[in-house]
């Protein structure tokens, strides 16, 4: 591959630290407008977040605030993580923006799909736990208390705990991106990945254990998607392996 593929021509080291502050600040005004435009609706966005829980609460149990500052800054934080969320596309829009000049076409080219791939995934991670594994899980530990014990969550920790767990499923749905990534860069080739489907098979099931409640069914519904994700990724990096054997040839 020549250097002329390379669309822009390399600019002095103070241009480039002077565009990565003028992407950072961009990054930062961008979830700042977010911040603010959804801040008049932080209660309302804590109520949404915390439903899964408050629709299983038995009949008289609300959810607590044990910190005096509590009910400000639980819906505070959660509207600020909310914002970076949001902004994610427009943020990643500036990281690509940064790097893209210093990138050979084909690799735009590659790089473009699996940046818009990664947004969705992330969100649909989300999505996934909040609409199958949070109702599973606060079922479950709804329904094992003790008898005579009054489930009064604080909001804070509760926060805490659905935060986490957004970001984890976020994450593991980024496996056929982390499988397409590595066969692309050559670290490994799609026929090796599928040889290792057993022990990628036992890590899903793993995962799902330590992520949700200790019932198979629970389990499953976390393990199961993440196994189709990485068969996905498989196939698309065969595609991506050919497309790079034919490139170098």
């Amino acid at each position: 591959m020549s250097e002329a593929d390379i669309d822009d021509q390399p600019l002095p080291l103070v241009a480039h630290l002077t565009e990565l502050r003028d992407r950072i600040l961009r990054a930062l005004v961008a979830v700042l407008v977010v911040f603010i435009c959804l801040f008049p609706f932080a209660n309302e966005i804590y109520t949404f977040v915390s439903e899964p829980l408050r629709a299983l609460l038995p009949e008289g149990a609300t959810m607590i605030a044990t910190e005096v500052a509590s009910p400000f800054l639980t819906p505070f934080k959660l509207t600020l993580v909310t914002a970076v969320f949001a902004a994610i596309p427009y943020i990643l829009y500036q990281i690509w923006s940064f790097v893209a000049p210093g990138m050979y076409k084909h690799e735009k080219r590659f790089a473009i799909p699996m940046l818009v791939s990664s947004i969705a995934l992330f969100y649909a991670g989300a999505a996934f736990a909040y609409f199958v594994v949070f109702p599973l899980i606060f079922a479950f530990f709804t329904s094992v208390g003790p008898e005579g014990i009054t489930i009064m969550t604080d909001i804070n920790s509760y926060l805490n705990f659905v935060l986490k767990l957004f970001f984890a499923f976020g994450v593991a749905f980024e496996i056929p991106i982390a499988a397409i990534i590595m066969i692309w860069a050559g670290i490994t080739d799609a026929d090796t990945l599928a040889r290792k489907r057993p022990y990628i098979i036992v890590g899903c099931f793993i995962f799902g254990m330590l992520l949700t409640p200790p019932d198979v069914i629970s389990q499953s519904l976390l393990a199961i998607p993440m196994w189709i994700l990485f068969e996905f990724g498989v196939f698309f990096g065969r595609f991506v392996q050919k497309r790079e054997e034919v490139d170098s040839a």
